[in-house]
């Protein structure tokens, strides 16, 4: 399936820079014309991943977050967060919930659960010492509807 529209950007993995990327990829998301709920769920979701980067992959430093959005036709919007950090170690078992890596001991690791329960799939690939990526998808629902009528 080929998009109808892409964007691609790309920041340091400062905290600050967090509601950038959310509000970077909630723009694109717009032209599919969600709803209030649909836009909710997505930003919460980068949010997550886009937080994951900035504590767990970069942890002491700073790197770089790659955000990639594909839309389709279809009302399916593509939203890959990638970053060059530590890695997982095992994937399976980051995203159980109450997981986390963080020595702070401040941190629920409920990310990836949330970002499972608002999008409609939730794919996670990484290899220790190179990075994640985070790729989620969700169809705005009104879009499938009026494909259909």
């Amino acid at each position: 399936m080929k998009p109808i529209n892409e964007m691609s950007v790309s920041f340091l993995s400062c905290s600050a820079n967090e509601s950038f990327g959310r509000a970077a990829v909630a723009a694109f998301a717009a032209q599919l014309d969600p709803t209030i709920d649909e836009l909710s769920d997505i930003k919460t979701a980068v949010s997550e991943a886009v937080t994951n980067c900035i504590v767990h992959a970069y942890r002491d430093t700073i790197g770089i977050i790659y955000i990639t959005c594909k839309l389709y036709d279809s009302g399916k919007i593509s939203i890959r967060i990638r970053d060059k950090g530590c890695g997982i170690e095992d994937v399976k078992q980051a995203m159980q919930p109450l997981f986390s890596t963080a020595e702070d001991g401040e941190r629920a690791g409920l990310g990836f659960a949330v970002m499972e329960s608002f999008m409609d799939v939730l794919r996670v690939t990484s290899k220790p010492g190179h990075g994640t990526s985070v790729t989620m998808y969700k169809t705005i629902e009104r879009r499938r509807t009026e494909k259909n009528h």
